[in-house]
């Protein structure tokens, strides 16, 4: 089975990283795949362009067995939509193949108003990814979709192709890219929060330096839906409606 975790990812950093290790091994994840967005429908650009965020999420995962970079969104022209990048994942790889969309908590909560929400539910399972003491959703056609199709086991999304939905509980570490891209830009050190080789290219590139606008919204996050961790196509604020 194959992970799906889309976003931003600029920069990428220590909150992306850990909670995809933690759903591939906690679901038996052959390995998950992350892909920069290239077009944001719904939300700002981002501050680096595509090829530098993808070489730095290239070196982040260097070596980390089982996580790839992905550069398909990257090469395809327009708006990044969830359910047309799992269509080119599934004529690529073929029906059988079990694929399972990585989304934060908060995400999925707005998962309705996304872009063709069901055909994506026909093209992939979801993993939602929550903080610990999260709530489920509160729109009560969301919850019925949940328990209709919620996963006892992660065995049940080996079962079959896509469909169901499955609650991860991950680590939640405060960090996002937002904060990090405002720490280079006033001249202090992201440090710690993100790989040191993509903050050597963030450096070399200069691409985060200099004044930034404080309310520029930042990459979603499993379980906060703006500030830390992943988007993931998550939690991709490019696929509401």
């Amino acid at each position: 089975m194959i992970g799906i975790l889309g976003g931003a990812f600029d920069p990428v950093h220590f909150g992306h990283l850990r909670t995809a290790l933690e759903v591939r091994e906690a679901l038996g994840l052959d390995e998950v795949r992350l892909l920069p967005l290239n077009v944001a429908v719904h939300r700002e650009q981002p501050a680096a362009d595509g090829a530098l965020r993808l070489r730095m999420l290239e070196a982040a995962v260097a070596n980390a067995p089982g996580l790839v970079a992905d550069d398909r969104e990257l090469t395809r022209p327009g708006g990044s939509y969830t359910v047309d990048t799992l269509t080119h994942l599934r004529d690529e790889l073929g029906a059988d193949v079990r694929l399972c969309l990585l989304v934060g908590g908060d995400a999925f909560n707005g998962f309705l108003a996304w872009h063709r929400p069901r055909d994506i539910l026909g093209l992939a399972h979801l993993a939602v990814m929550r903080r610990p003491g999260s709530v489920l959703p509160r729109d009560p056609e969301l919850r019925e979709e949940l328990e209709r199709r919620r996963a006892a086991r992660p065995a049940d999304l080996h079962a079959a192709p896509a469909g169901r939905i499955w609650l991860q509980s991950v680590t939640q570490l405060d960090i996002s890219s937002t904060r990090i891209r405002r720490t280079m830009a006033a001249g202090h050190s992201p440090r710690f929060l993100l790989p040191d080789a993509v903050l050597d290219i963030a450096l070399a590139a200069g691409c985060y330096a200099g004044p930034q606008d404080p309310t520029a919204t930042g990459e979603p996050a499993p379980g906060r839906r703006e500030e830390t961790h992943s988007d993931t196509s998550a939690q991709r604020g490019h696929d509401a409606a």
